[in-house]
């Protein structure tokens, strides 16, 4: 079975366009569904934060309108809870050796726009990873850590690869709207990736050798299902 490293934001904050603070966080299903598919099928999975600190959820995702009904809010509620023991003492990133992974898989909510988009010792895990081949998985607002990484030559680590993200579409009508500081899908862009987009709030998930992505909260179980098939190559 595999060690899988799930990197989680640990800010609860993002700076908006207007100089307002929105609250925000990690998005509860992305988190739930792709830890629990991941350990339902056997492997280990160790949460990392900036820090060590523990992660907010954004409460948005709680909300039934959000979450796709109240019965799917009350039971994401429920996994939260029962893993709160380990969401309240992850790993700190900084001390983390990646050579004890099989696999990185990111989970988003808008908290890594505040801060894993421009961790260094994020930068140093995924660029570590991806020379070794390992499974690197960010979905939704997730792929914003990838910015974080760059070679020995301050290049992208992951320019000229394809792969997909939350879509300005999807920001604009359902996220965080124009108020929103930056949008991930234009700086992957703008920084030499391949953004490849499904329809807008559907699965669509965008495999390149080791690099595994998925553009929405919908793709969650769907890019966990990606990672245990590559994991079993």
């Amino acid at each position: 079975m595999a060690n899988i490293l799930m990197v989680v934001s640990a800010a609860n904050s993002l700076t908006m366009r207007d100089g307002s603070e929105h609250p925000t966080g990690y998005w509860a299903e992305e988190l739930v569904v792709s830890h629990q598919t991941l350990l339902d099928a056997g492997h280990t999975v160790h949460i990392a934060t900036p820090g060590g600190r523990k992660p907010t959820v954004d409460e948005v995702s709680l909300a039934a309108e959000s979450a796709g009904g109240q019965d799917r809010a009350d039971s994401f509620r429920t996994y939260l809870d029962s893993i709160d023991a380990e969401l309240s003492a992850p790993l700190v990133l900084a001390d983390v050796d990646v050579d004890g992974y099989d696999a990185v898989v990111m989970p988003g909510g808008h908290g890594p726009m505040a801060d894993l988009y421009q961790d260094a010792d994020l930068g140093r895990i995924l660029t570590g990873a991806n020379a070794a081949a390992k499974i690197i998985a960010p979905f939704c607002h997730g792929p914003a850590g990838l910015l974080s990484a760059t070679d020995d030559d301050g290049s992208f680590t992951f320019a000229g690869r394809r792969l997909t993200v939350f879509t300005n579409e999807e920001e604009l009508g359902g996220g965080t709207g124009p108020n929103t500081p930056w949008f991930v899908e234009d700086a992957l862009k703008e920084k030499g990736a391949i953004v490849e987009n499904g329809a807008a709030w559907t699965s669509h998930v965008v495999r390149d050798g080791n690099l595994i992505t998925g553009q929405n909260p919908q793709s969650s179980e769907d890019v966990a299902k990606e990672v245990l098939k590559a994991l079993a190559e």
